[in-house]
């Protein structure tokens, strides 16, 4: 967990917040930098704490001490150590935040070095500081020529990026005008899915005006999911789904443990697509997620093809072997020769030497990627995930994947990005999500949502790495992408307000809270 200390020029420009003041700061900023002057260094006996600087709404100090401990060789050793302190007054259980930064310690000589020490820890109740019981040895602490201490005083700066806390009082719709779902145990990925599909709004206002009156909310997929959204979109706090999965029958985590993500997701579109027949809204998921491909055997010596025109709500890319989309998407369409004992029956022609392959026709205005983290590994006879660095990207052209130039560019917009952490048994799950397709990402975990840069929602999520300082989980990368076609993003994210909802659907969610209030009393 702790790094090997670095230094850096003291003439170097450091970004201060100077002001601690709470009604000062963006106490919910993801990241800050901030001083602490320590006096009268020489006579320190106790250990003494900044004033605190707020990030993701919790309080951060700097912890200076002495440290007297013995050598090996059984000589005294004084030492300065300085900690990281994240909400050390709460006495609360159950809270954690994830932290990284820099600690470090100033040299007020303009040709002199700072002294730097990286840190990145999984604060909570029982481990509230976390940083270097030895900073620097006394000795060199004092060593004029080093510049750290001035007119008795020094100087040490913290620089903190934090994720959103859990186990406190985080307001999600008051950082990002959002909330999440609560994590009601055994789902999976469940909860990352049901928000990328509430945040395709054309969705949401179509799923809104299916009839579902005389339904049974935990019987009815469409009655489920209506109330899920209206929560989503109107409600100030975490979202309840234990109806929704009772409707769709998967209450228990084998439930979901048998069944991936993108077999829910074929399931849920399914039968919402079902329960649309004959209505207003009657063809709403195909025109959103359907997409055409043709697969074909060409003969080479022949004049022989056989082609079956196939439609599709996903594509699964292989992230073995290939280094980024492109290469994923070129080694999709590649073609399979049939040779030898594998050659084509070409009937009448008999057995051929043959080509086969798959060849994109259309693809739909909301392509749904699904990366194969997950595969099975016959030399440990079990599914095991791939981690390996795989490259996406925030805008993506597919025009040289298709059979024939669209006439309108197949050029796609990143919308969300949904990642796991650990490996195929179990795990965490995450979403980052660009809801207006603007490049401002929010981050949805479970009951938690946060702003987060760019950088988080999609290079952060490559894979590759089993334990980089700015993961707070082991083994982190994107299972499912899901693409806007770029000239369809102001339908697809068309604004959804309570106007779009009928007024018999909002008085029956009403009457089922009112009920549900009144027995929880």
């Amino acid at each position: 967990m702790i790094e090997a200390s670095s230094v850096d020029n003291a003439t170097a420009p450091l970004p201060i917040n100077h002001d601690f003041t709470p009604q000062d700061e963006d106490m919910a900023r993801s990241e800050a930098t901030f001083r602490f002057i320590v006096q009268n260094v020489s006579e320190l006996k106790e250990q003494v704490l900044s004033p605190a600087c707020y990030v993701r709404c919790l309080p951060w100090k700097i912890l200076v001490l002495v440290r007297n401990t013995t050598r090996n060789d059984h000589q005294p050793h004084k030492a300065l150590g300085v900690f990281l302190q994240c909400n050390g007054e709460c006495s609360s259980p159950g809270w954690s935040c994830y932290g990284l930064g820099e600690l470090k310690l100033l040299s007020y000589k303009p040709e002199g070095t700072h002294l730097c020490r990286k840190i990145h820890h999984m604060y909570h109740c029982k481990e509230d500081d976390w940083g270097f019981a030895h900073f620097i040895a006394w000795d060199d602490l004092m060593n004029p020529d080093n510049g750290f201490v001035k007119n008795d005083s020094i100087t040490l700066e913290a620089h903190v990026i934090a994720e959103a806390p859990h186990g406190v009082s985080w307001d999600s719709k008051k950082h990002t005008g959002y909330v999440g779902l609560k994590n009601q145990g055994a789902t999976c990925y469940m909860n990352s899915l049901l928000q990328t599909l509430f945040f395709t709004n054309v969705l949401r206002k179509a799923v809104y005006k299916i009839p579902t009156v005389g339904d049974d909310s935990s019987r009815s997929v469409a009655f489920a999911l209506q109330r899920v959204f209206y929560d989503l979109q109107f409600s100030e706090k975490p979202v309840a789904t234990k109806k929704l999965t009772k409707s769709f029958g998967w209450e228990t985590l084998d439930s979901f443990m048998q069944h991936d993500v993108q077999e829910f997701l074929r399931v849920l579109l399914d039968k919402l697509e079902n329960k649309m027949k004959g209505t207003l809204v009657e063809g709403t998921v195909p025109k959103l997620f359907e997409g055409k491909m043709t697969s074909f055997i060409k003969c080479k010596n022949v004049n022989c093809t056989s082609t079956r025109v196939e439609t599709f709500y996903d594509i699964q890319l292989s992230v073995k072997g290939n280094n980024n989309i492109y290469e994923s998407f070129k080694d999709y369409i590649s073609t399979e020769l049939l040779d030898g004992d594998n050659k084509y029956d070409a009937g009448e022609h008999g057995l051929q030497e043959a080509e086969k392959g798959v060849r994109f026709d259309v693809f739909p205005p909301v392509l749904h990627l699904h990366l194969l983290r997950f595969q099975y590994d016959p030399q440990r006879d079990a599914s095991v995930k791939f981690n390996d660095r795989f490259e996406f990207y925030e805008e993506i052209n597919l025009d040289p994947y298709l059979q024939e130039v669209p006439s309108t560019p197949s050029h796609y917009t990143l919308h969300a990005v949904l990642v796991h952490s650990g490996d195929n048994h179990g795990g965490h799950y995450v979403v980052f999500i660009n809801p207006k397709g603007d490049g401002k990402w929010c981050k949805f975990d479970d009951d938690v949502v946060s702003r987060c840069t760019k950088q988080e929602a999609i290079e952060y999520n490559y894979g590759g790495k089993e334990d980089a300082p700015h993961m707070a989980r082991k083994a982190t990368s994107a299972y499912m992408l899901i693409y806007i076609q770029t000239t369809q993003l102001k339908y697809v994210l068309q604004d959804a307000s309570e106007s779009d909802i009928p007024p018999d659907l909002c008085d029956r969610i009403n009457e089922e809270m009112r009920y549900e209030m009144a027995a929880e009393k």
